[in-house]
């Protein structure tokens, strides 16, 4: 009897080994803080915060913001990058940036395989199309600051290890699709439940889905009037913009708590100090009478001199320099403002010679950039300095562009700097020189590739050569070849 109950334990364990092998084991071994499988809301929220504070309110912007005058580098790596020594052509200088926005890309080339035909949550149109809208916003960040990079043969890990480069005039191709099918998706009737508090720039309400379409609208009216050195088409450019933002409302942007999640530029400033008030743009204020003068600048010690810096010879020191008045660990960052929108309408209008329909934009722009919230003017007085010291400078088409593209330069201060950025280079580009860059030292034409691709694929560094070239090679639509 014994020997056969022992027989049945044997038995009886052995099953349960057996199952928990087959079955029970599979389930144990999972890392349930690992999953291979994330709903494409969870991800669709990564790729937001992401956009917002390690792409557009990155070293991109930074730097940019060095470049475009809208402050003083005078310490540590951003003075090297106002007396131009390494940073703008090391490959280092921009890794971490290269590395964020890729990593973004791939998130959403998975949310977008999963939206649609065939995938895990086909019929998930609203948010496929916002996956394509923020793909479309963070491969337009990349190649507008480093030209030809690698598109199709990239986000293939384990399979592609070295993928080509492709041309910018083919990645802005690419980009237009992505907003074309995201307007078409976003417009489309879904049963899949709206993002909710997923949404951290538009709250997945039901209005959101209307905000997320004039987002990308935005965007296609801010692509071509990128363009418009190798083909101008500003009556296209109005049509994108009178169906985007009618007010700062419906603007994209990420909003800050101050606790949890905080400012970049006020973060920078807190960790690393490395930034003076730019005199350029000081002067550019005080020519204007421009009531922000006021108000974008401080002492760096509340008892201490309004000092600004001098651009391209700043002493190297911190605590010396005034700092920027504005940057607050709340300050939102601007994936695409009100402002901008009205901006591109009065540019293209002005570019068209309708003047009286270039100036009500550039009011309208003008008024919504001295009312963000942490500048705070109000609309009365905003038209007030529009009238009294903005208008009178409109004296025909030439002075109208110019003051135009001047009033949004100060109006990209500072959260916008790589879009100040982008601006200058296009004007240049297409001989309107029309923002004074104080700094005689060169100006970087472009940003370099980052440094884990040009050490480990050799077609990112056969591009990026020694780096030089960052002074020299203007990107496609600035009139370049790459």
């Amino acid at each position: 009897m014994k020997k056969y109950i022992n027989k049945l334990i044997i038995a009886c364990c052995a099953v349960v080994v057996y199952s928990c092998s087959e079955d029970t084991m599979d389930d144990i071994n999972k890392n349930v803080n690992d999953p291979t499988d994330v709903s494409s809301s969870l991800i669709i929220t990564e790729a937001m915060t992401s956009s917002a504070f390690s792409v557009t309110g990155s070293d991109l912007a930074f730097y940019s913001s060095v470049y475009v005058e809208h402050n003083v580098g005078v310490y540590n790596q951003m003075y090297n990058a106002e007396i131009r020594s390494n940073e703008p052509q090391s490959s280092t200088t921009y890794n971490n940036s290269w590395n964020s926005i890729y990593q973004n890309l791939l998130n959403l080339k998975t949310i977008i395989e999963k939206c649609s035909e065939g995938g895990s949550e086909e019929g998930n149109f609203h948010t496929l199309g916002i996956a394509q809208t923020l793909t479309a916003y963070n491969l337009a960040i990349l190649t507008d600051v480093m030209g030809d990079v690698p598109w199709t043969e990239a986000l293939q890990p384990g399979v592609i290890f070295t993928p080509k480069l492709d041309k910018q005039e083919d990645i802005y191709n690419e980009i237009f699709t992505l907003l074309d099918n995201a307007t078409t998706n976003l417009a489309k009737e879904t049963t899949f439940p709206l993002l909710g508090k997923q949404d951290f720039i538009y709250g997945g309400n039901a209005a959101s889905i209307a905000k997320w379409i004039k987002f990308a609208n935005g965007l296609k009216a801010r692509y071509t009037m990128r363009l418009s050195h190798k083909s101008a088409d500003y009556d296209a450019v109005i049509s994108y913009a009178n169906l985007s933002f009618t007010n700062a409302s419906e603007q994209c942007e990420f909003n800050y708590n101050g606790t949890t999640t905080k400012s970049p530029f006020q973060q920078f400033f807190l960790d690393r100090d490395y930034f003076g008030a730019s005199k350029s743009f000081h002067d550019k204020l005080v020519e204007r009478n421009d009531p922000r003068d006021a108000i974008l600048f401080k002492p760096y010690d509340e008892d201490g001199e309004l000092l600004f810096a001098p651009n391209g010879s700043p002493n190297q020191a911190q605590g010396v320099y005034a700092i920027s008045a504005i940057s607050s660990l709340t300050a939102p960052t601007y994936l695409l403002s009100y402002h901008e929108v009205e901006f591109l309408k009065a540019e293209a209008f002005a570019r068209k010679n309708e003047l009286d329909d270039a100036k009500d934009a550039l009011k309208n722009a003008i008024i919504a950039a001295c009312g963000k919230d942490n500048i705070g003017i109000s609309a009365e007085d905003a038209e007030a300095y529009y009238q009294d010291e903005v208008l009178p400078l409109l004296t025909d088409q030439a002075a109208t562009l110019k003051e135009i593209m001047v009033q949004k330069y100060i109006a990209f201060f500072e959260e916008e700097a790589v879009e100040a950025y982008n601006d200058i280079r296009r004007l240049k580009a297409m001989g309107n020189d029309f923002i004074k860059i104080d700094n005689p030292l060169k100006f970087p034409l472009r940003f370099t590739y980052g440094s884990e691709d040009v050490t480990t694929n050799e077609n990112v560094r056969n591009a990026y050569g020694d780096g030089t070239y960052v002074y020299t090679e203007n990107v496609w639509w600035a009139g370049g070849t790459r």
